[in-house]
């Protein structure tokens, strides 16, 4: 009975064990699934539209536009007057309480009718403000000229600008406003996604490996050659035929899957900023560098030389004191980036050299030019 009681033991501790194994295999993060579709693809169809409008902003405290130097706005007025029946075309108008301004929005994809979207206001013409405004009822029109949405409500703006006689103050950009769910959906933009039978997913940055990646992975899923990548940044998927007329269930489970993207070996380089963003994948040859700058610094501080108290002679000056300091950059090391460096490497070997952002700019492309950087230089 001992002996029987022990194996049994024993077995229940194999099998314990086999199980935490298993639990940790499973709950380990996949070393190469960094990634979901989702967030690296669009899906055909699956898009926003622009709207834009034209409208009329009152209420305003004084800040509206000057219909002097704003023909536009006093048209508009004139032709919102008149169709509500007020005529004033022989009267001279000088309103300081409304001004002109473009309305834009997005219409999400699928955006049925009644559906409130958010809008932004910007003035058209000279005013200061549109802060405390109402926007009048704007239609709002796509790219083919319908109107999609209708745009109306209290005009709330992130800034304000107050002035005086001799200064002013301004925060933000008042001339600039948004309307939470101020537009309506009028029109439906129709797409019948339940009855494809092929859907093309678009790659945001586009990459033949990465291409590749997702058309291997949705075909382990649905365990048939169902995905092919047509070019670096489009994948083309046959609806299989478990999934016709259900479209959505099929685009659902593929989103969730995970692939590793693949990048180019890159360095972005904004020249107004000084920023330097360079990916994992960036390598350099064997390169010397070497960097100097000649900084010349001249330092002005003037004496008053008064005479004596009660002196009857002798008149104040000033004599000039000129301090000269001259760094040719003597002080500076030639530091050697071995062949094939790695970006942490690189980054480390040029901050020894003291250089700043501004000339590693400078040194990039030299290196470049050099043939020396295997990478791509792109500059914004």
């Amino acid at each position: 009975m001992n002996r029987v009681a022990a194996l049994r033991f024993d077995a229940v501790k194999v099998w314990l064990a086999a199980g935490l194994l298993i639990a940790a295999l499973l709950a380990a993060p996949q070393a190469h699934a960094t990634s979901r579709i989702k967030d690296i693809a669009d899906f055909e169809g699956v898009r926003d539209n622009m709207l834009v409008g034209y409208g009329l902003v009152v209420g305003l405290q004084g800040t509206g536009d000057t219909l002097d130097n704003a023909a536009f706005t006093r048209q508009s007025l004139i032709g919102m007057l008149e169709r509500l029946g007020v005529f004033t075309r022989d009267g001279t108008l000088k309103p300081k309480n409304i001004a002109a301004v473009m309305v834009t929005a997005r219409l999400p994809a699928f955006a049925r009718r009644g559906t409130k979207i958010d809008v932004v206001v910007s003035a058209l013409g000279d005013s200061s403000s549109l802060n405390g405004g109402t926007l009048m009822v704007t239609p709002l029109v796509g790219a083919d000229g319908e109107v999609y949405a209708v745009a109306q409500g209290q005009v709330g703006t992130g800034g304000f600008s107050a002035s005086g006689a001799a200064s002013s103050v301004t925060k933000g950009v008042p001339t600039s406003g948004r309307i939470a769910n101020g537009a309506n959906v009028e029109r439906e933009v129709a797409f019948d996604m339940a009855s494809m039978e092929s859907v093309q997913l678009t790659l945001r940055n586009p990459d033949f490996t990465t291409a590749r990646r997702v058309a291997q992975a949705v075909n382990a899923y649905l365990g048939t050659e169902m995905a092919r990548p047509v070019d670096p940044g489009t994948v083309r998927l046959q609806v299989p035929p478990r999934y016709r007329g259900d479209t959505v269930s099929m685009l659902t489970d593929i989103e969730q899957l995970r692939v590793q993207p693949d990048q180019l070996a890159r360095v972005v380089i904004d020249e107004r900023t000084g920023t330097i963003v360079m990916g994992e994948n960036v390598r350099i040859s064997t390169v010397a560098i070497a960097q100097g700058n000649l900084t010349i610094r001249i330092t002005e501080t003037p004496q008053v030389s008064q005479p004596s108290p009660f002196s009857a002679t002798g008149t104040t000056e000033v004599v000039p004191r000129t301090d000269i300091n001259v760094d040719d950059g003597s002080g500076s090391k030639m530091s050697v980036l071995s062949n094939g460096v790695t970006l942490q490497e690189m980054v480390t070997g040029l901050n020894a050299l003291g250089i700043g952002p501004r000339d590693l700019i400078t040194i990039l492309q030299a290196i470049k030019a050099a043939g020396a950087l295997q990478a791509e230089i792109e500059v914004m």
